[in-house]
C-alpha cells in the first residue's frame, strides 16, 4: 500500500477479535468520513489517556463466513482492522492531529471469580491433550486478546490462576471452550468478588432479578428468593396470567438458583438478571442444604454396589464408569457426606450366582451438564474437566484428611 496521509474519519471500536499470524484486531462501525489502509491516525483511548498515533496494516470486510481485505471502506460500514496492537474497545480512530473521540463505551467489572488449576485427581492426564501448567496458564492469558470483560490473575501457586468474568455463563463458555481445545484441568466454586468503600464496609456485587412465572408459583419463588437475601421491589400480573417479580439480590443469592428455579416452576419459569452496583454484606445464608455421596474406593462401578446406592439419593454415575476414593457419584437427600462403595460386587456361592444381577432394577443416573455442575458444587469440592468428562471431586481426596481438615476448622 502507498504511504497516505489520514483525511477525516471517525471509527469506533465494539469489539475485539485476535489472529495467530497478524496479531490483534478491532472491530467496529465507520461513523463519519473514508476509512484507509496503511494509514496513520490518532488513537483516542476510552480510559482518558492522552491520544497516540496508531497506523493501520489491513482492513477486513465480512462476505457471507469469508475474510475480504479492501483498501478503504466509506462511513456507515462495519470493518475489522489490524495494525494496532494496543487497541480497545471504545477507541475512536481519528485523523492525525485530531481529537474527537466518540462517547465512551462502559464496559462492566467482573463480579465473579473462579480458580483454574492442573487437574490432579487418580484420572489425570488420560482424556486431556493440554493438561500441564503451562498449557493452561497461554491459554488463559491468551483470551484476555478478545474478552475485555475477564481478568486472569497468578496465585501463589503456579499450577492455580485466579479467572475473574461477568457471572457464571460468562465463565461456563470459557470453560466450555477450553475442554472442546482438548483441555483437561479443574474449577473451583465461584465465588463473589467483594469491595470495600472508604469506610472500610465490605460491599457486594448486586444483581436485579426480573421473574416471569405463573401465579400458583410465585409464592415458592418469594420465598426461595428472600431464603438468599433477595429484597421484592415490585410484583404484577400480566393478562395472560402470569406474575412478574422484581428483586434486589446479591450475586451470591443467584449462584445455584437457576436449577432450583426451573424444578420449582417445572420449567415454565423465566428468570432474567442485570448487573445493579454494589451495596454494603447482607449476611450468610448456606448455598446448599443437600451433601454429597463420595466413592469409597477406586475402580469401576457395579450394578450391585450401585443398587445399594441409589437408596442413599440421586445419583450422578451409572454401571461401569471409572471412579476413585474422594470422587463425588450423587447427591445424598439429608446434609451430611457419605462414604459408599459403588465397586462392591456380590460374594459368589453354590446357591447366589452373578445372573441374579440382571433383576436389579437401577435408577437412571442423573447427568449432570456443565452449568448444572458449577452450581452443584460446594466450598470444598472441585469440578474435574475434561474433553470426555466432568466430574466433581472433593478438594481432599483421602477420607481421613478430610475429617481432620474439618475438626481444624470447627
Amino acid at each position: 500500500y502507498p504511504d497516505l496521509t489520514s483525511e477525516s474519519v471517525q471509527m469506533q471500536i465494539t469489539a475485539l477479535a485476535y489472529d495467530d499470524y497478524i496479531g490483534r484486531l478491532g472491530i467496529g462501525r465507520i461513523y463519519k468520513g473514508t476509512l484507509k489502509a496503511a494509514t496513520t491516525y490518532t488513537v483516542c483511548n476510552a480510559n482518558g489517556d492522552a491520544p497516540h498515533q496508531g497506523r493501520t496494516n489491513q482492513i477486513f470486510v465480512y462476505k457471507g463466513l469469508s475474510r475480504v481485505s479492501v483498501d478503504e471502506i466509506q462511513s456507515g460500514e462495519i470493518c475489522m482492522i489490524s495494525g494496532i496492537s494496543d487497541i480497545n474497545i471504545g477507541d475512536t480512530l481519528c485523523p492525525v492531529g485530531e481529537a474527537d473521540p466518540l462517547p465512551a463505551i462502559k464496559i462492566e467489572e467482573p463480579t465473579l471469580s473462579m480458580n483454574f488449576m492442573v487437574n490432579d485427581s487418580p484420572l489425570a492426564g488420560q482424556e486431556g491433550k493440554y493438561i500441564t501448567s503451562r498449557h493452561l496458564r497461554d491459554r488463559l492469558y491468551r483470551e484476555l486478546n478478545t474478552d475485555v470483560s475477564l481478568r486472569v490473575e497468578d496465585t501463589d501457586t503456579t499450577e492455580c490462576f485466579k479467572v475473574s468474568g461477568r457471572g457464571e455463563l460468562h465463565l461456563s463458555v470459557l470453560i466450555e471452550n477450553m475442554r472442546r481445545e482438548g483441555y483437561e484441568f479443574a474449577v473451583s466454586k465461584p465465588e463473589v468478588l467483594y469491595h470495600t468503600d472508604e469506610r472500610g464496609r465490605k460491599l457486594e456485587p448486586i444483581e436485579i432479578a426480573y421473574v416471569d412465572v405463573p401465579e400458583e408459583f410465585s409464592g415458592t419463588i418469594i420465598q426461595k428468593l428472600s431464603e438468599r437475601k433477595g429484597e421484592l421491589q415490585g410484583m404484577s400480573t400480566a393478562s395472560d396470567g402470569t406474575v412478574r417479580l422484581e428483586f434486589s439480590i446479591p450475586s451470591r443469592g443467584l449462584i445455584g438458583f437457576r436449577n432450583e428455579f426451573l424444578t420449582s416452576t417445572k420449567g415454565t419459569g423465566i428468570l432474567n438478571t442485570m448487573f445493579d452496583g454494589y451495596a454494603p454484606y447482607k449476611g450468610d445464608f448456606p448455598y446448599r442444604k443437600q451433601g454429597s455421596l463420595i466413592a469409597f474406593e477406586a475402580g469401576e462401578t457395579v450394578t450391585y454396589g450401585l443398587f445399594s446406592a441409589q437408596e442413599r439419593g440421586t445419583l450422578f454415575v451409572g454401571p461401569g464408569e471409572k471412579v476413585y476414593s474422594g470422587m463425588v457419584i450423587g447427591q445424598n437427600g439429608k446434609a451430611e457426606d457419605i462414604e459408599l462403595n459403588v465397586c462392591k460386587t456380590k460374594h459368589l456361592t453354590n446357591t447366589r450366582s452373578s445372573s441374579a444381577d440382571d433383576a436389579l432394577k437401577l435408577v437412571p443416573p442423573k447427568v449432570l451438564s456443565l452449568e448444572q455442575a458449577i452450581e452443584f458444587i460446594d466450598q470444598d469440592e472441585l469440578l474435574e474437566v475434561t474433553p470426555k468428562s466432568l466430574r466433581i471431586r472433593k478438594r481432599i481426596l483421602d477420607s481421613r484428611d478430610r475429617k481432620r481438615a474439618a475438626f481444624r476448622k470447627s
